[in-house]
């Protein structure tokens, strides 16, 4: 038996994928699947990755949702040279009236809904920076924890493995 607590939440929760999708098809147009699929991942709170050839609208949906849903959105583009601390952020020599000290500077994964764009074309390493992120919401930094802000979610792209200067992720990111 159903509450009818439970019903309306549903029926609220309908109601509000349908005004996201109304919205979506504004800009994005004959992408039914994976927009069904990221939907699902922001229902569930779950992170995604989207496989595709380059200029299929991945990053132009992503972009769009985090608008509709009006969440702090931020890409990190990835590429040979990205460095960990460059998705992170990191501690910097700071001084104010004469008094150095270390200030932790925010990366962009400090969003609410972080586009990973192209993470195959980043070494492992670089790509192993979000795993914590992904997974427990937080990043350690010179070893302290900062938490991520809620809600946060993940949706990376990834170009074919047989394009040239891709990398294969590993099975823990997968």
């Amino acid at each position: 038996m159903t509450a009818p607590d439970d019903v309306a939440l549903a029926d609220r929760m309908k109601d509000g994928r349908e005004r996201i999708i109304k919205e979506l098809r504004k800009l994005i147009v004959g992408q039914e699947d994976i927009i069904n699929q990221v939907m699902l991942t922001l229902f569930v709170g779950g992170n995604s990755l989207i496989v595709g050839a380059p200029g299929l609208a991945k990053t132009l949906l992503i972009y769009t949702m985090a608008r509709v849903l009006d969440l702090k959105f931020s890409r990190i583009q990835f590429t040979p040279d990205l460095m960990p601390s460059d998705i992170t952020g990191m501690e910097i020599l700071s001084e104010s009236d004469g008094v150095r000290s270390m200030k932790f500077v925010e990366g962009p994964v400090f969003a609410q809904m972080l586009l990973a764009d192209e993470i195959n074309r980043t070494p492992p390493k670089t790509q192993a920076a979000l795993l914590e992120a992904m997974q427990e919401r937080q990043v350690t930094v010179a070893g302290k924890r900062y938490d991520l802000p809620r809600p946060f979610f993940v949706l990376a792209t990834q170009n074919p493995l047989e394009m040239e200067g891709t990398y294969v992720l590993p099975e823990a990111q997968l």
